[in-house]
């Protein structure tokens, strides 16, 4: 047991350190019903969206689903989307578990493999990796500050242009789908090509003819890119209510080891209090012994 006055400093910094952390519980619930309510409203146009530019993409032929080319897998172009801070529990850590296993896969099956790192800590993370594509931007942590549709297309351009190009066979997204507060699902998803659509509903193919209104031109060279856009849009929305969920119970729980912490210190510090009045009253009695002898 340290000293008084060893006890009372580290008391302090306990208490400190439980209000810095109970101010971030705060924020981050503050941010979360934000975040939860953008990716609440997206999420089921996003995938109502999905499943059918997965039938649409079906339905064409090869000329003209140029996103939906199934190609040999010769090279990857993997998307890690983690958060620009830390403190978080282990929301960055899961994605990056991901990527490790997809890494060792794609190096098993001799793939060819390129990183498009969204997030200030996946940059952290593989900014000496070898496996950045300079042609691609890797400054994108900016993303997050005022996140919306604007900012990302670009990004998602530049994706397609790279996959239609062949510079890539496939594009896969890791990044954590948020489901509520306390729990985060990390996920897989495959942007490009399109999955088919059988892949997509499970037990179900959908087959057959299908009405194109304006007309199949429109499709392919608007509304299909821009549906490709909406996809990585509604991923980073996922990932950004995630962020601040699992924040706020990362930091929720924090304060309460804290709490739990201050009540050991304290009780430690009247243990050791009690021990040295103890043994100044035995010390005076002493004293006043010894005077009477």
């Amino acid at each position: 047991m340290g000293s008084l006055k060893e006890v009372r400093n580290r008391i302090v910094s306990v208490n400190s350190t439980k209000q810095i952390t109970a101010a971030m519980k705060m924020v981050s619930a503050a941010k979360l019903r934000r975040a939860q309510d953008a990716i609440v409203r997206m999420r089921p146009y996003a995938e109502k969206l999905q499943q059918i530019l997965s039938n649409v993409s079906a339905s064409l032929d090869s000329n003209e689903g140029k996103f939906s080319q199934q190609r040999e897998v010769k090279k990857v172009l993997l998307v890690p989307i983690v958060s620009n801070r830390g403190l978080a529990g282990a929301f960055n850590t899961q994605v990056f578990r991901l990527m490790r296993k997809a890494l060792s896969e794609a190096s098993t099956q001799g793939v060819e493999v390129s990183i498009l790192p969204i997030g200030k800590k996946a940059m952290d993370m593989y900014r000496r990796s070898g496996k950045l594509d300079e042609s691609l931007p890797t400054d994108l942590a900016g993303l997050y500050e005022g996140l919306n549709f604007d900012k990302v297309a670009p990004v998602a351009e530049l994706i397609m242009s790279a996959f239609v190009e062949g510079r890539y066979d496939r594009v896969v997204l890791f990044y954590n789908k948020f489901k509520n507060a306390a729990v985060q699902i990390t996920t897989e998803e495959q942007y490009l090509p399109i999955p088919p659509a059988a892949e997509k509903v499970k037990g179900e193919t959908t087959k057959g003819e299908h009405i194109m209104e304006p007309d199949r031109a429109t499709i392919v060279e608007q509304i299909i890119p821009k549906s490709l856009k909406i996809q990585l849009y509604k991923a980073l929305l996922d990932s950004n209510a995630a962020e601040h969920g699992a924040r706020m119970t990362a930091m929720h729980k924090a304060t309460d080891n804290a709490d739990s912490l201050i009540k050991e210190l304290k009780l430690s510090y009247n243990k050791a209090r009690q021990a040295a009045i103890t043994g100044e009253i035995l010390e005076i009695v002493g004293g006043a012994e010894a005077l009477k002898g």
